[in-house]
C-alpha cells in the first residue's frame, strides 16, 4: 500500500495568441490591415480590448513581424509581444506557440488563436467557446451556419455552369478564435496540417466575428464596435468528434 499522497496534475491554463504579422496584401490596404482604424483605435486594439475582459486567462501573446514598428500598444503583466512572425500565419501562430511555450506555459494548457483583424469579437464569445470546449478533449472553435445556397461548379474549365446544389445543413464558415491544446496544434502545425475541428458556435451575427471590412462596411462595424453588448449570442452548439 502506497502511504504517500497522490499529486493531481495541473489544471490547464488558459492562453490567447493573436497572430498579427500579416501584411495586408490580400486586403489590397495601404499597410496592414489589422492596423486600419475603425471607431478611433486601430483594429487589432477593438481585438485585445475584447481578450482584456476575460478575467480567465492567463495572458495574450501577439506576434508581430519582425519589422513592425506600428504595433499602437505598450506591454503589460498580462498582455506581451515577440517579433517573431512567420512569412505565413501557420508560421506566425508555431512561432508563437513556442514562445509562450518558453514563457511560462505547459505544453497540455488552452491556447485561444485569433486573428488581429477580427475586431467584433466580444469577452461574452470568448466565454461561450471556453465553456464549450475547457471539458473537451479536442476542442473548438467559433463558426456560423452556412446561411446562403451553395452551388457545386460542373468543371474548373467552365466556371458558369453549375452542377448541383450543395448540401448545406452540416456546412459551417469557420472563425475565430479556435481553441486547442498547446501541443496538440504544435505537433499538427510542425505536420503542415490543418487542425480538426473538435466544436463549432454559432452566433446571431453574420458579421460578429468578421475580419477586415469593406469600405461600405466600415459604418457598420464603427456602430457595433460602440455597443459590443449587443454584438451577439450563443445561438447553438455543435460538437464534431
Amino acid at each position: 500500500m502506497n502511504d504517500f499522497p497522490s499529486e493531481n496534475p495541473p489544471s490547464p491554463r488558459l492562453w490567447a495568441l493573436i497572430p498579427c504579422a500579416g501584411s495586408g496584401s490580400r486586403a489590397a490596404t495601404a499597410g496592414p490591415k489589422q492596423y486600419q482604424p475603425i471607431a478611433g483605435l486601430a483594429m487589432v486594439e477593438h481585438t485585445l480590448r475584447a481578450f482584456s475582459g476575460v478575467a480567465r486567462l492567463e495572458g495574450t501573446l501577439v506576434v508581430l513581424a519582425p519589422d513592425d514598428a506600428a504595433f499602437p500598444l505598450h506591454e503589460g503583466p498580462a498582455l506581451w509581444t515577440a517579433a517573431c512572425g512567420g512569412e505565413t500565419r501557420a508560421r506566425s501562430v508555431l512561432n508563437g506557440l513556442q514562445w509562450l511555450l518558453q514563457k511560462a506555459a505547459r505544453p497540455g494548457d488552452w491556447v485561444l488563436v485569433h486573428d488581429a483583424a477580427r475586431c467584433l469579437i466580444t469577452p461574452a464569445l470568448i466565454n461561450q467557446l471556453i465553456d464549450a470546449c475547457e471539458g473537451d478533449a479536442v476542442g473548438g472553435l467559433l463558426a456560423h451556419k452556412l446561411a446562403d445556397t451553395l452551388k457545386q461548379q460542373r468543371s474548373p474549365s467552365d466556371p458558369v455552369r453549375v452542377a448541383s446544389t450543395v448540401e448545406r445543413a452540416d456546412k459551417w464558415l469557420a472563425q475565430t478564435p479556435q481553441m486547442f491544446r498547446i501541443n496538440a496544434l504544435v505537433v499538427r502545425l510542425l505536420d503542415g496540417n490543418i487542425v480538426a475541428i473538435g466544436g463549432l458556435m454559432q452566433v446571431e451575427s453574420s458579421r460578429t466575428s468578421s475580419g477586415m471590412p469593406g469600405s461600405t462596411d466600415v459604418p457598420f462595424f464603427s456602430s457595433l464596435l460602440g455597443n459590443r453588448a449587443n454584438m451577439g449570442s450563443k445561438k447553438e452548439l455543435v460538437v464534431l468528434i
